[in-house]
């Protein structure tokens, strides 16, 4: 048992003895139960923290073939300086400067133009996003983007560089 003891000294005062008291006794035993319970009661109703992760596949492993995605069945984003996204959906040898279209992520104008060209695609199934960051594009672009494959629950994407064409394309645009 914890407990505090406080002696009291006999005063003598004017030739007179003041009557002593008995020893203050505090025990502690109770406060320290109760310490431990609030212990425990804050550690089971706080809410911890959750890490935010991106869970990413890794594609299989190479057996040297090319596989070419049907347009129709895909779409490419090009993430540029200040937040700005390009897309497009056609043929890499038909893209001109009409195709190349600016979208944003406010209002989840990205989630739209996804879940559109994955109503239009013939196979659905194989319907593939593929992600090409610029070199001055900013880090947050590319996590928004992320999150919007995780909102149109996208589970088939590729995060690839720019080609000539688009680079000649994005430059003109950004321009």
């Amino acid at each position: 048992m914890a407990e505090v003891q406080i002696k009291e000294q006999s005063n003598v005062s004017n030739g007179r003895k003041r009557s002593s008291r008995n020893a203050i006794k505090v025990d502690m035993t109770p406060m320290v139960d109760l310490g431990f319970l609030l212990i425990t009661f804050f550690l089971f109703t706080a809410n911890f923290s959750k890490p935010n992760v991106i869970n990413f596949a890794n594609p299989p492993k190479n057996t040297g073939e090319i596989t070419e995605i049907d347009y129709r069945n895909q779409i490419t984003f090009i993430l540029g300086k200040d937040g700005k996204v390009f897309y497009y959906q056609a043929d890499k040898n038909d893209l001109t400067d009409k195709i190349l279209k600016e979208t944003t992520f406010d209002k989840a104008q990205v989630a739209k133009t996804i879940e559109a060209a994955k109503a239009r695609a013939p196979k659905k199934d194989f319907f593939t996003v593929i992600i090409k960051p610029t070199d001055d594009s900013q880090y947050k672009s590319m996590v928004d983007m992320l999150d919007e494959l995780t909102i149109t629950k996208s589970e088939r994407y590729g995060i690839s560089k720019l080609n000539d064409k688009e680079k000649e394309l994005y430059e003109s645009r950004i321009q």
